[in-house]
């Protein structure tokens, strides 16, 4: 079995504190327990995002990723006020991408995500992440051109959003395939679409423990990806282009 890079999981853990957004708190979900459902797969590496319901907690995720091993890297949120020590403290723990949560987090993420992206990007080499439905990107394309390294979660969320998406794909953004149950679309042609627009930039991800969406991840999410992309398009979207990504 190849091997596959998840580069979109989150780690629940119940030994730190969580914060329910718009009253919602999620079901934990160890370490221990992504390796338990993700080993089988032939998943060994991946990135662990931290969710809305994690906040600026560094502490969660320090741990998660001294459990999965070097071969795992963090995304984690910040506030604009963190200094250049904190970062380079968080890039020696693994971490290696700040995430904007634009679909849960609010406008004001928005005002700060140029500077503060940048910022990240000349001090320790970090991209950024966007949770955005991409039905918002139209108006917002320019700036994000400007960014020197972004990603963009669960191919986008919306069918509607898909031109601004497959523009920003051939810039060389990269395109989470994750959340396959969050979206309105079949997700085969879409992935066909955004795999010609620019075959470097899709990267899978399982999205687990799948929180909040309308259907969790399933083993044959990886085998509806393989089927669309053919082998050496799969490769690159289980394995190359995430791990090009983050630097491993």
């Amino acid at each position: 079995m190849p091997p596959i890079f998840d580069a979109h999981c989150h780690i629940i853990d119940s030994a730190y504190p969580l914060i329910a957004n718009e009253g919602y708190v999620p079901d934990f979900f160890s370490a221990d327990d992504y390796l338990a459902r993700v080993t089988p797969l032939g998943i060994v590496g991946g990135a662990v995002v931290s969710g809305s319901f994690q906040g600026y907690d560094q502490s969660y995720l320090i741990a998660a990723l001294k459990r999965l091993g070097p071969e795992f890297v963090g995304v984690t949120q910040l506030p604009a006020s963190v200094t250049d020590a904190e970062l380079a403290s968080l890039h020696g723990h693994g971490v290696r991408g700040l995430r904007f949560n634009l679909k849960r987090g609010g406008c004001e993420q928005l005002d700060q995500l140029e500077s503060l992206a940048m910022r990240v990007h000349e001090q320790v080499g970090w991209h950024s992440e966007l949770y955005i439905d991409s039905r918002e990107l139209a108006g917002l394309e320019d700036r994000l051109r400007r960014l020197p390294a972004l990603s963009i979660d669960h191919l986008g969320l919306s069918h509607e959003g898909l031109p601004s998406l497959l523009r920003l794909a051939e810039h060389g953004v990269r395109i989470k395939a994750c959340g396959f149950g969050r979206v309105d679309f079949a997700v085969a042609p879409v992935l066909q679409q955004i795999h010609s627009s620019n075959p470097d930039v899709l990267m899978f991800g399982s999205d687990l423990p799948s929180t909040r969406a309308p259907r969790g991840f399933e083993a044959s999410d990886i085998t509806l990806l393989a089927d669309a992309l053919g082998e050496d398009g799969a490769h690159k979207a289980l394995w190359h282009n995430a791990r090009s990504f983050y630097g491993l």
